[in-house]
């Protein structure tokens, strides 16, 4: 019921689409979920998930009693269903021995078909009688607490407490003697009530052993774009505390290709989330690896190159407007077109500090003159950008920009003999404002998604740069208040059955 459905949600933080990758044994992203969060999704699911199990069916139940003056009466109850399930009050509770969750002060309702038969010295036939009857159950209290813990980089989960109890049982009857109305609610209270409790009991243990499959074989990486993946091979167990639960994953890019990424590794083991806002439902932390690994990855997939024919101001792409800084261009290639030829000579450096990230960017910017139909390369300078980035939420996707801070140049090659650089930075911080910065922040505006649950969207989120990490700090909603269409992803996608 609302435990299957609530940790079905909750596991799809990392749901991906691809196969598995190697794991490995360290984190780079770490995931809170905090009470509140965790209430969150509880409350949303709650009648979602006790439709999961209704209409319930329970075994035929037959019994033979004695009644006054009647003698002896065979009783049997068939075509027992649970068909409505109201719950007052539920919570989760989290803490060392495992994921506690309570479900109290539950109204359980009832129908059922009732038969009786039997002989009396009176009237030498049978007599019998056939109706149907509501059944009421009050004060219906499910327990049960789970373990989760980490196996070979998948969440591995396993009950290991769970229970079900009924306070108490109405009858109401449509038909039938009043005499037979007493001599059921005598003859079958207790096993109405314990069939319930056996009932709801095996149906929570069927969806947790299903869910622990689905659970293992969830793959370990979500696709980015055609050149990335992200890794979420899970890393250590769960971290319980008394108020959230914390999940490590790998968190670096890799290439869908499968290309080496450089090793990472943590300069430090301190707890990576911390949310100043404890009512915050969510909290994801970034290393700053993760961002050079995605850095790298684009980088050796020659991502990260550009020609330029098309600038703001089109006079920086014919020689005459070269002719003063770079008289001998012009002189060699009079009024030639020229392009832009920018490359990376190695993979941006991002470094994340406290209030702001810092990126050095090396780049290669080649002047090719457009010469007929021949691309000439003239010039080759280098570049070492010193860049300021910002961050922020697109949907669930990370997204940002960079700004120029400053800039050195130096004359990598030229076939055109030296160059005069103090006359030529001002041209090259033009084309750093006008061309590099914008193709570049065109690509980090689409950002790279976040591992959140399915379906539901972030909801005024901070972001905090501290030392060497990003934390995502923020709460969630679910689109439309509509969890149905949710749920049926879930199960289609996944091939849930419960």
């Amino acid at each position: 019921m609302a435990p299957t459905i609530l940790f079905i949600l909750i596991a799809s933080l990392f749901i991906p689409t691809l196969s598995h990758i190697e794991s490995t044994d360290e984190a780079f992203t770490s995931i809170v979920i905090s009470q509140q969060g965790l209430d969150f999704v509880k409350d949303l699911l709650i009648d979602k998930a006790i439709s999961s199990i209704v209409p319930l069916k329970l075994p035929k139940i037959q019994k033979s009693v004695k009644i006054p003056f009647v003698g002896n009466v065979h009783m049997v109850l068939s075509n027992t269903k649970i068909y409505q399930i109201d719950v007052s009050e539920s919570y989760v509770k989290l803490g060392d021995a495992g994921i506690t969750i309570i479900v109290s002060g539950a109204t359980c309702n009832l129908s059922m078909d009732w038969y009786y038969s039997y002989n009396t010295w009176l009237v030498p036939v049978e007599i019998s009688d056939r109706g149907s009857a509501s059944v009421q159950v009050e004060g219906l209290e499910v327990g049960l607490t789970l373990g989760l813990g980490n196996q070979e980089g998948t969440l591995k989960l396993s009950l290991m407490d769970c229970g079900c109890y009924v306070k108490d049982i109405s009858i109401k009857l449509d038909g039938g003697a009043s005499w037979f109305y007493q001599g059921m609610v005598n003859a079958f209270e207790e096993q109405i009530g314990s069939a319930v409790e056996s009932a709801i009991t095996k149906k929570l243990n069927e969806g947790i052993l299903k869910l622990d499959s689905f659970l293992q074989a969830l793959p370990k990486e979500i696709p980015v774009d055609d050149n990335a993946s992200l890794n979420v091979t899970f890393v250590n167990d769960p971290l319980l505390s008394n108020s959230s639960i914390e999940f490590e994953i790998n968190g670096l890019f890799t290439g869908r290709k499968r290309d080496p990424v450089p090793r990472y590794h943590h300069e430090n083991s301190q707890t990576l989330v911390f949310c100043p806002d404890s009512s915050k439902m969510l909290g994801i932390a970034l290393d700053e690896a993760v961002f050079n690994s995605a850095s790298s990855l684009y980088y050796n997939a020659a991502f990260m190159q550009w020609i330029v024919d098309k600038v703001p101001d089109q006079s920086l792409l014919n020689t005459a407007g070269w002719r003063f800084i770079v008289p001998q261009l012009y002189k060699k290639y009079p009024n030639d077109d020229m392009a832009l030829n920018i490359s990376l000579s190695s993979p941006p450096v991002i470094m994340i500090v406290e209030n702001n990230i810092d990126a050095t960017i090396n780049v290669d910017l080649i002047i090719d003159v457009l010469e007929a139909s021949e691309v000439i390369p003239v010039v080759c300078i280098s570049l070492v950008i010193r860049a300021s980035g910002l961050v922020k939420i697109v949907g669930n996707n990370l997204a940002g920009s960079v700004k120029l801070n400053d800039f050195t140049m130096s004359l990598k090659w030229s076939n055109i003999g030296n160059l005069r650089l103090y006359l030529i930075q001002p041209v090259m911080w033009t084309i750093i404002q006008t061309v590099f910065l914008p193709q570049t922040n065109s690509h980090l505006a689409k950002g790279f998604p976040l591992p959140i649950i399915h379906g539901l969207t972030l909801h005024n989120a901070n972001i905090i740069c501290s030392d060497s990490r990003i934390i995502v700090c923020s709460d969630v909603y679910s689109e439309s208040n509509n969890l149905s269409h949710l749920l049926i992803h879930l199960v289609d996608k996944y091939k849930l059955h419960f």
